[in-house]
């Protein structure tokens, strides 16, 4: 027999057997993956981008929630009466040096925590352990926390006080205008700086060993290893942690608002709980939702900077 004769099977044209296909049947495999998308969009956009669009839209507005069926277009009227409200600067001010101090000192608190919780010291996992219980509590368990050290009388920070012979010192600190403020720093800082120790303990124990051994070889200090391999290897790290806690801090409105309404009178006013009195106090929705667009303003210009310097490390 003629091996001619014996032909194999041959595999079709792809592109002949594709036209095979129906098309009702490509233009279902092709959508099916956006498919499954739409519940997660539609969520997403319910929820995010129609609230926004029509917090835009108030904001140029005389929109009351006494009567929020009837208002009149008023243009720019709420900006500028914003810029011209001498207690809007002072909280937007108040924002600002919270959102700075605050996420400053928990990076420079965090890597030094980060770097005692890294030691390789007997019962280190309990302290661990021990390390997040204050970023894991409710914010209103916190604030209760603190109300009650600063009481007067028998707070816990003024029986120290009175014991170390610095009674002169006790105070209402909450109701004090001039320490007001610091106590929401601290507040800040005892819940958040644990959180971000542990975040950066994990990024220093995936840093080669070989570094830092190759580092000692060449006689590096403890300063130089600090500055030239942990600190870069941190920096992809160390920069989410600031893009998300600008967004939390700056956006906070529980611990103020629990801890002192924004007071005594307007020590520890912020944009937060300035637009929520505008709008729930003084009705003034539209005016309200100004001060919000600002906050979303302020917001997207922070968080673009920080993930440009982000996008520039990536490239490298």
């Amino acid at each position: 027999m003629d091996t001619h004769d014996v032909m194999l099977p041959q595999p079709a044209n792809r592109r002949f057997a594709q036209h095979r296909v129906p098309l009702r049947v490509r233009v279902w495999n092709e959508t099916f993956g956006y498919l499954l998308l739409v519940p997660a969009l539609a969520i997403i956009l319910g929820l995010n981008l129609y609230p926004t669009a029509y917090g835009i839209f108030t904001s140029f507005t005389d929109q009351s929630l006494l009567d929020p069926n009837h208002y009149q277009l008023i243009g720019l009227a709420n900006y500028l009466k914003l810029f011209s409200d001498p207690i809007f600067q002072l909280s937007f001010a108040h924002s600002l040096e919270l959102t700075i101090s605050a996420v400053a000192l928990q990076v420079f608190f965090g890597l030094i925590l980060a770097h005692l919780l890294i030691q390789r010291v007997p019962g280190i996992q309990v302290f661990r352990s021990l390390a997040m219980v204050t970023w894991v509590l409710p914010i209103i368990a916190a604030v209760v926390i603190f109300r009650f050290f600063t009481l007067p009388n028998y707070g816990f920070f003024n029986l120290i006080l009175t014991r170390i012979g610095l009674g002169q010192w006790s105070r209402n600190w909450f109701g004090d205008e001039n320490f007001a403020f610091l106590m929401i720093l601290v507040m800040h800082l005892w819940r958040n700086i644990p959180f971000y120790a542990i975040a950066f303990m994990a990024a220093m124990q995936a840093i080669p060993q070989d570094l830092y051994e190759a580092a000692r070889i060449d006689g590096a200090t403890r300063w130089h290893r600090l500055m030239f391999i942990t600190l870069p290897n941190l920096r992809y790290i160390i920069l989410v942690m600031v893009v998300l806690h600008i967004t939390f801090t700056f956006n906070n409105f529980d611990f103020v608002y629990l801890a002192t309404g924004g007071g005594p009178v307007t020590a520890t006013e912020v944009l937060p709980t300035y637009i929520y009195k505008q709008a729930w106090s003084g009705y003034a929705l539209g005016y309200a939702s100004a001060g919000g667009v600002l906050m979303l303003i302020v917001l997207v210009i922070l968080v673009t900077i920080c993930r440009r310097v982000i996008g520039g490390y990536e490239a490298e």
